[in-house]
């Protein structure tokens, strides 16, 4: 499947940014077997004074850039054309969840993706009590781990209600699942820690959704969205994969990777400061063209 991605972020100040410093991750990742970057370009307004290319621990791709001029708005944009390749049927080979534990043990490297990483607490990740009671109630009848990471994704989506306005961008984990509503971003970290909780790695992925308008009605432009959904280590044999919880499926050609991470603080978008007073909106727009 080959998409045409166009995103655009843009943060209006009632007040000029005398100066800024931002980190992002906004374009979609070039990842064999997976993933094909065709073409991707970032533009940027203001011009930035000072603006680096490089890749973080992740292999995540990132562009660190420098304002240094007043403006009263920031827009970030992206074009790119992506190939989403097709997995084929998932083939579980994964052990227990009991036994989960010593095969991450017998993993003996420190890459970027050893399990290692994904197990404890992180800046967005806290283990809870509750969480853990769930995500042990939720997989008492996965035969392995791999079922574990189904019946805990299939048991979040019928428990937790999608609501864009219960939460924000800094909203905890246990606070949203507490009160069981919450975005994909909510969901995300909610699985995270029951997972860990279990003893599973697990990790955030973020990216695109190819939206599907409703039967007769027309696709609208910039509709579509940035979303979130998780990475779980099944042990050697099968490795990483994905799940999206809030619409209860393993991850497919619909999904287009930008950026993985322990939580959201390893992949957001636009991560930095700015000087200025007063307040300020974001905008954003996602279109996510099919091309065959």
């Amino acid at each position: 499947m080959i998409y045409d991605i166009r995103m655009e972020i843009e943060y209006s100040y009632d007040r000029p940014a005398a100066s800024g410093r931002n980190l992002l991750r906004l374009m979609p990742a070039d990842l064999p077997l997976e993933q094909r970057l065709i073409a991707g370009s970032l533009t940027i307004e203001p011009q930035p004074r000072e603006w680096l290319g490089g890749s973080d621990f992740f292999q995540n791709v990132t562009n660190e850039v420098v304002f240094d001029t007043p403006h009263k708005t920031t827009l970030f944009s992206v074009q790119a054309r992506v190939e989403r390749m097709l997995r084929g049927g998932w083939l579980d080979m994964s052990p227990r969840l009991d036994l989960l534990e010593r095969e991450v043990a017998d993993y003996r490297e420190l890459d970027p993706w050893a399990p290692h990483h994904f197990l404890g607490t992180s800046p967005r990740i806290a283990f809870d009590p509750e969480m853990k009671a769930y995500g042990i109630e939720a997989t008492a009848n996965a035969a392995t781990a791999f079922d574990a990471v189904e019946a805990l994704g299939q048991a979040l989506h019928r428990d937790m209600t999608f609501d864009a306005e219960a939460t924000t961008v800094d909203t905890p984990a246990s606070e949203a699942f507490a009160n069981r509503h919450g975005v994909c971003q909510d969901f995300t970290h909610i699985m995270i820690t029951c997972l860990r909780s279990l003893g599973m790695p697990a990790g955030y992925v973020s990216g695109f959704l190819r939206t599907v308008p409703p039967e007769g009605q027309p696709r609208l432009e910039g509709a579509d969205a940035m979303h979130a959904w998780v990475r779980a280590w099944c042990g050697h044999e099968m490795g990483w994969v994905e799940y999206d919880p809030t619409n209860a499926v393993h991850v497919s050609m619909d999904h287009v990777v930008i950026a993985r991470g322990r939580d959201y603080s390893d992949v957001a978008p636009v991560k930095g400061v700015s000087r200025s007073s007063g307040a300020h909106t974001t905008r954003q727009s996602v279109d996510v063209e099919v091309l065959d």
